[in-house]
């Protein structure tokens, strides 16, 4: 079976812009992560290839690169020369190149095998090949504050190895750290290649991010709600204190200023969204007065929804 594009990988078209890659990616990378599927190496797998292929095509200058067929699905280097036999030729010419090479070309390609333009393809003494080392593909799971407000993370590769990765404030899902120099070591004093760490945001269990605003839904009893008071609310900076109105109605949106995500220069708001908990469905006692006070105060909240075109 044929190795697939990077392209094939995602299920995108050579023709796909950058946010469609992106979104196939994200698509891709929420079914297959490896928190979501224990257990399970082909998901891993499929994974990593595409994690990979994003790295490539999200590249501007990578995804030119391999559209000209400069280099490979995996970032290397593809041969400057391709050679065909040929049946018949002079002696020595059995293997000619596709196209036509100079002596300069010639003495590029003896030079990069480390061999003598002119002496026999015999390596000058003390002359070694050096090539950069590969990236290394890594995957790490950060808290809902972490992404928001930045955090310090170790990542463990071994027992005895580690990452220390620094995690900005405002990370989005799915973004790709660049860590230069922890990857593979270099081949005869090439450079080391670099870590590529894959940043994933576990959910919240109350807190959505919205760009740089949260938002999330705050419990308030029915006598907050109509007396109004001074309530805690949680924030991704810590609690703070807010005032609800009196006679706040059930969906009324707040905003707490510059307590959303904590981007340098630049702050987020919170949006805090009341929901009404009644509590207690046998409080006799609230049940009276609200037959009492319903008789006396008539009113229909519905009004406004009179010959709209929805259902009865």
């Amino acid at each position: 079976m044929a190795e697939q594009t990077p392209y094939e990988v995602l299920g995108v078209g050579r023709g796909a812009s950058a946010d469609e890659i992106r979104k196939a990616y994200r698509k891709l990378a929420k079914q297959l992560h490896p928190d979501l599927n224990p257990g399970k190496p082909e998901a891993e797998a499929r994974f990593k290839a595409v994690a990979a292929a994003y790295d490539l095509l999200s590249d501007p200058d990578k995804k030119a690169r391999y559209d000209r067929g400069e280099i490979d699905e995996t970032g290397a280097e593809r041969p400057r020369y391709s050679y065909r036999p040929h049946a018949e030729g002079a002696q020595g010419r059995k293997y000619a190149p596709q196209g036509e090479m100079d002596a300069a070309d010639l003495e590029d390609l003896f030079a990069m095998f480390g061999a003598r333009a002119a002496g026999g393809g015999r390596r000058r003494p003390g002359e070694t090949m050096s090539m950069p080392g590969g990236d290394r593909l890594y995957s790490l799971t950060v808290d809902f504050v972490e992404a928001a407000t930045g955090a310090r993370k170790r990542l463990s590769l071994a027992p005895d190895a580690a990452l220390d990765v620094t995690i900005p404030a405002g990370i989005a899902e799915g973004q790709v750290l660049r860590l230069k120099g922890k990857g593979d070591p270099g081949f005869g004093g090439g450079p080391p290649g670099d870590a590529l760490i894959e940043v994933h945001i576990a959910p919240h269990p109350f807190f959505r991010r919205d760009g740089d605003d949260i938002r999330m839904e705050l419990p308030v009893s029915l006598a907050e709600a109509v007396l109004g008071g001074r309530v805690t609310v949680p924030t991704v900076a810590g609690p703070v204190t807010m005032t609800i109105p009196k006679g706040s109605d059930a969906g009324a949106q707040l905003r707490l200023r510059g307590k959303g995500v904590q981007r340098k220069g630049r702050e987020g708001d919170q949006y805090v969204t009341l929901k009404i908990v009644i509590g207690d469905a046998g409080d006799a006692e609230l049940a009276k007065f609200l037959e009492g006070w319903s008789a006396r105060h008539r009113s229909d909240p519905r009004r406004s929804m009179e010959g709209g075109s929805g259902a009865p």
